[in-house]
């Protein structure tokens, strides 16, 4: 792939970068509703003793990742041309997915502005170390990062624990009042929502319908976030060499989806043309991948790869790929200074779009 620099991809997705507010509209009522329908049959189901009816949650925490898509482009002010209404549908949308809006979004600025450089790994991304990293820390900490990195950790337990407790804290950001703000307003509002659904339904009936649909959302969601960043060829360099436009087209997958699930996911699988640009709503990424050639050698990810790629978790420097803790204890090389891919799938990334810059915390 040839080089291509932040202002050439500028030029190119400027011209999709503009919301249409019928559009936007339209995306969020063919969300909303299905997602309604589907959740108060779960509810209904859940309350009344017919079990077979909480299978609804499926399909109904598909949906909540679509609406959580939304919010996602709420973030990063995409979904309308209006910076205040992308704000207050972030904010209500929040509630329901149970993720504080502001502090989501400037946790997930960082991740745009730092993915893929090893010298800056902070919050809003997914713990990776490298090959010297591991090999240098002490037992303790090489087994609470391997535990970390399991599958049963990384889409079990994990994506339930980040959805449903740690986002009750500003975790990251303790000392910021914006972020306090932001997640205890969120609480409130969900305790609210919480005891009149509790009076409507039953305490049993909302532990099992609510908690099953989140649970479901949270485990595509972070599923979907670890194959877009996490495979062998990916592109990690340390700062001095840090491209932010090669590591959205080098460090982010391109994740081939059934058209059915593509929809239902936002398109958010042509994640190297979100992390070139931002501000593209996520119903023109299709056009863009369909029209912009320089988009189509992003390094493809299929499902049917997902479980190979669980079992990655190192960063080789000296190899410039991402690694199995197997392979690690095989190698005998050396680590060296992280530079670009040699090609492949991304894990990294970038803030291809400089509007999306992190806080200064």
């Amino acid at each position: 792939m040839r080089h291509i620099d932040r202002r050439q991809l500028a030029a190119v997705l400027t011209p999709y970068q503009r919301p249409s507010t019928g559009r936007s509209l339209f995306e969020l009522a063919a969300t909303v509703a299905p997602l309604l329908a589907l959740w108060v049959a779960v509810y209904l189901s859940a309350a009344h003793g017919w079990w077979w009816g909480v299978a609804l949650s499926v399909p109904a925490g598909m949906f909540l990742v679509r609406l959580f898509m939304i919010q996602h482009d709420c973030g990063h002010l995409s979904f309308f041309a209006n910076a205040a209404a992308n704000r207050w549908i972030g904010r209500a949308i929040g509630v329901v997915t149970m993720t504080p809006f502001e502090y989501w979004r400037r946790t997930h600025a960082i991740h745009h502005a730092t993915s893929g450089n090893l010298d800056r790994r902070r919050l809003g991304a997914i713990e990776t170390m490298t090959t010297a990293e591991y090999r240098a820390s002490p037992p303790h900490r090489r087994l609470a990062y391997r535990l970390y990195r399991h599958p049963l950790i990384l889409l079990g337990v994990g994506p339930s624990y980040m959805f449903l407790l740690q986002h009750r804290l500003p975790v990251g950001a303790f000392r910021e009042a914006w972020a306090w703000r932001s997640v205890l307003g969120t609480n409130v509002v969900l305790a609210i929502a919480s005891a009149v659904l509790i009076a409507l339904a039953g305490p049993v009936a909302v532990a099992v319908a609510h908690l099953s649909v989140m649970v479901v959302a949270a485990t595509i969601g972070v599923w979907l976030f670890y194959v877009q960043h996490q495979f062998e060829e990916s592109y990690w360099a340390r700062d001095v060499e840090w491209d932010p436009a090669q590591a959205a087209l080098a460090g982010c997958s391109h994740l081939h989806l059934p058209p059915p699930l593509a929809w239902l996911t936002a398109h958010i699988g042509a994640h190297h043309i979100h992390h070139a640009s931002t501000r593209v709503p996520f119903y023109r990424l299709p056009q863009v991948l369909k029209s912009e050639p320089i988009f189509r050698n992003a390094p493809v990810v299929r499902p049917s790869q997902s479980l190979r790629l669980l079992g990655l978790a190192l960063w080789d420097e000296g190899n410039q790929r991402l690694i199995s803790f197997r392979a690690a204890r095989g190698s005998r090389g050396q680590d060296g200074m992280g530079g670009r891919a040699a090609g492949g799938c991304v894990a990294g990334a970038a803030a291809g779009d400089v509007t999306d810059q992190p806080p200064r915390w």
